[in-house]
């Protein structure tokens, strides 16, 4: 069963909206293992939207539009989808009755216009409508099938569980899961990424139908993702198959996979800090608190940190965290920053960073020139050498999980 997303509106074309309820639909499909093919956008113009809806229907089973249900003259949905399907449009009277019994609930005055949302596609089955006025709709097209929801993401959502997946399913005549796994990697290229990753890639290309696929996904400030997909009977099935291929994954990647899914950089440098029963502290320069940040969004994160001392001018970094004499952009100066917040913070572990975000250079280095100070138990403080590029927020942020994986790096190390 393949199925194809459509969402009308001009707002979208414009960018004045934002386009969730697609996403969130797709993500409903893979659970009950239905193959989402494509997902499309279609302004507030009645041929265009039943053109677009005929190509839909001319690739996939089910076609699942979502807005263009309301009562104003720029709501079409409803005239597309009877032109797509060679009928007429009749006003039901059960329908009529329960926009005018929400009106009068709600004590409000009902326009001639809302009536219009009682107008349904002959042959069409209505989906009662729970949280709003506009009904939606299932509507057969020959063999196929076109649904109609409201544009408002709780209506639509609610809908869509109670009476498009069930619908959809029972056509399908199977039982399937379509799952993902996401690999998130730092410090790999995309080129390097996938090079790594190719014996793997090679070797599902050739496998059984049904083998899991691999994409890369970029996320700019966030690394590369490794997507792995699998369709199987049942969950369960689903997650040995996921555990399966991000083993081999790992094997290959190594230590550029810091987490999956929704994990964030911090969140891991958190688990390795508590697993070791270590705490962090921070010295940071010109990231300006940017570390300190990501690290109180975590929930949990007093358990391992401590804070920062946000050292900008040259005098803090030496009054308070011990920087001798001497530029203050050097690898040097990292080691002391970091020596510094051990002892100003009371901490095991520490972390600092000083450089140059730019757009001048300073102390005669380039911009994206930074050092990150690590400071663990029982070893050497010592400062890497960051050679960054963007411009000055980018380096910064570019710095900030920078220096988070090379900490993270060094923790598991430490076994």
């Amino acid at each position: 069963m393949r199925a194809e997303i459509v969402a009308v509106g001009t707002e979208l074309l414009l960018g004045q909206n934002v386009d969730t309820n697609s996403g969130w639909i797709a993500q409903r499909l893979a659970e009950s293992g239905i193959d989402c093919t494509h997902q499309v956008r279609v302004g507030d113009n009645v041929d265009r939207i039943a053109d677009t809806l005929r190509i839909a229907l001319s690739r996939a089973d089910a076609a699942i539009l979502t807005g263009g249900l309301g009562p104003t003259q720029d709501d079409l949905t409803r005239e597309a989808i009877a032109k797509v399907a060679g009928v007429q449009l009749e006003r039901d009277p059960d329908v009529m009755a329960d926009i005018e019994a929400i009106f009068a609930r709600r004590s409000r005055h009902m326009t001639e216009s809302n009536r219009r949302q009682a107008d349904v596609p002959v042959g069409a089955t209505v989906i009662a409508q729970r949280l709003g006025t506009a009904p939606g709709l299932i509507c057969p097209v020959g063999d196929q099938v076109v649904y109609a929801l409201p544009g408002v993401p709780e209506e639509m959502k609610e809908m869509v569980v109670r009476a498009v997946l069930p619908d959809l399913r029972a056509r399908s005549g199977e039982t399937a899961v379509i799952a993902s796994r996401v690999l998130r990697t730092w410090g790999l290229g995309e080129s390097g990424l996938a090079e790594l990753v190719a014996p793997r890639v090679d070797a599902l290309e050739g496998g059984p139908p049904g083998a899991p696929t691999i994409a890369f996904l970029a996320s700019g400030m966030e690394g590369i993702k490794v997507r792995v997909t699998v369709k199987t009977p049942d969950a369960a099935s689903a997650t040995a198959a996921l555990d399966r291929e991000e083993a081999a994954l790992r094997e290959l990647i190594g230590e550029g996979v810091f987490g999956t899914d929704e994990e964030t950089m911090e969140q891991v440098v958190g688990e390795l800090l508590t697993d070791r029963g270590l705490r962090l502290g921070l010295a940071e320069s010109f990231t300006g608190g940017l570390i300190a940040a990501r690290i109180v969004g975590v929930p949990g994160a007093s358990r391992w940190f401590t804070g920062s001392v946000v050292a900008y001018d040259a005098s803090v970094k030496r009054h308070i965290l011990g920087v001798p004499d001497g530029p203050v952009v050097s690898a040097q100066a990292a080691v002391a920053m970091a020596d510094g917040a051990c002892r100003a913070l009371g901490t095991d572990v520490a972390l600092s960073t000083t450089g140059v975000a730019g757009p001048d250079p300073e102390e005669g280095l380039a911009p994206g020139t930074c050092f990150a100070g690590i400071a663990l138990p029982g070893r050497t403080t010592e400062a890497v050498t960051l050679r960054l590029l963007g411009n000055r927020l980018q380096i910064r942020e570019i710095a900030t999980i920078t220096a988070l994986d090379t900490l993270r790096r060094r923790l598991l190390k430490l076994g």
